[in-house]
């Protein structure tokens, strides 16, 4: 039997490329519908303005929507500086070979490994136990600052290393400090690495559910303090889904808001990393 040409080869890759698209397509198209077709008849105004009533199965989601808001603006407050930080000392302060950059690396992929549920025994141990906080909105936080790091360092450090080594050489001629440089310069251009690296943290931190039930806690009433238990939206949809006979409706509704949700934010965060953007080319 003879063997494919060069151009029955490239049919061959096209066709299984696309029939790959398809079917991721396919099945997300599956996800969607099947969430719309159980969960949008339960979404009203009242249910996003309302508090759970009957263990979830009744009432709505307002408290649980304000503590993820809380849990993941904690998270994110913690996460993005160090990430920031510790990417640009990785790709402009230590050179790729260097001891020390190898096992910061090594370090971070071990963290990005680590299973979500080893996590919250951590923070429970930590900041709940350790630093007194409790079962409390902070300390949620503070345990996916610590899972989402990994994820977003990584990313951003590839983002700045993807700027063109001229970009570098330029702003040298022209006189500018390594922090002007930094900030002029490499941070715009690597926008679309670190615009990556934050919606792949926002989404981590949104879907997370086994760390938080050893943090945040179970609690479905409105926050007063980010020293107050509270349950996220995953928490919630586990929890009806799970150990609420009656409740699958409700988790259904609870999971179209989480994916709105998550669509919102990766959104906003595209607008504003382009109207920065923008901002800054005009200004240089």
């Amino acid at each position: 039997m003879r063997e494919p040409g060069p151009r029955g080869a490239d049919r061959l890759a096209t066709v299984a490329f696309w029939a790959v698209a398809v079917l991721v397509v396919a099945l997300f198209a599956w996800l969607v519908g099947d969430v719309l077709r159980h969960g949008f008849s339960h979404v009203s105004l009242s249910f996003l303005s309302a508090e759970p009533e009957d263990a979830g199965r009744a009432g709505g989601i307002a408290p649980i929507i304000v503590s993820t808001l809380i849990i993941v603006a904690i998270c994110m407050a913690v996460a993005v500086p160090l990430g920031l930080g510790t990417a640009i000392l990785l790709s402009e302060f230590l050179p790729v070979s260097s001891r020390q950059g190898r096992f910061v690396r090594r370090s971070l992929d071990v963290l990005a490994s680590v299973p979500s549920v080893v996590f919250g025994l951590f923070g429970n141990a930590v900041f709940c136990q350790r630093l007194g906080l409790g079962f409390s909105l902070l300390s949620g936080g503070l345990t996916l600052a610590c899972m989402v790091l990994p994820f977003f360092t990584r990313t951003a450090e590839e983002g700045l290393r993807a700027v063109p080594r001229e970009y570098r050489e330029a702003a040298a001629a022209l006189g500018l400090s390594q922090t002007g440089t930094l900030a002029h310069v490499l941070l715009p251009a690597a926008m679309p690495g670190l615009l990556a690296g934050f919606i792949l943290a926002v989404t981590r931190s949104l879907a997370e559910t086994a760390a938080l039930i050893f943090t945040s806690g179970y609690v479905a009433r409105m926050p007063e303090s980010l020293f107050e238990s509270g349950r996220t939206l995953s928490v919630h949809i586990y929890d009806l889904a799970m150990n609420v006979s009656g409740g699958e409706g409700m988790a259904y509704a609870s999971a179209l808001v989480l994916m709105v949700l998550l669509i919102v934010l990766n959104r906003s965060a595209t607008w504003l990393s382009r109207r920065w953007s923008t901002q800054k080319g005009v200004a240089s």
